[in-house]
């Protein structure tokens, strides 16, 4: 699914619960977000291959006791989120984080 750049605007950001990120959209659709599911997802080049596009992280590789320490806005486009295992190279564009809330 192609998400249109004004569909992929942050209204509100918020954690619902110690595992659930939730983005209310500016076209007032929500998402909800499993955190470790978004660690498992991370697009930095650590976890996915930068030449092969093949992800390197496995989800057996990633705690089920993961959370989110930080969460910061990367300009008007993405997310940074520090995890409790340090990890925090992801960046999370919106139209990324739209399309994976969508499936």
């Amino acid at each position: 699914m192609k998400i249109h750049k004004d569909q992929a605007r942050v209204k509100n950001i918020e954690q619902s619960n110690e595992r659930t990120l939730k983005i209310q959209w500016t076209d007032d659709k929500e998402s909800k977000f499993d955190v470790v599911r978004l660690r498992e997802l991370c697009p930095c080049a650590s976890c996915v291959n930068e030449m092969t596009g093949v992800r390197t992280i496995k989800p057996e590789d990633v705690a089920d006791s993961i959370r989110p320490v930080q969460i910061t806005s990367v300009g008007r486009y993405a997310l940074n989120i520090q995890f409790t295992d340090m990890h925090s190279s992801g960046i999370y564009t919106f139209e990324y984080l739209r399309e994976l809330g969508a499936n």
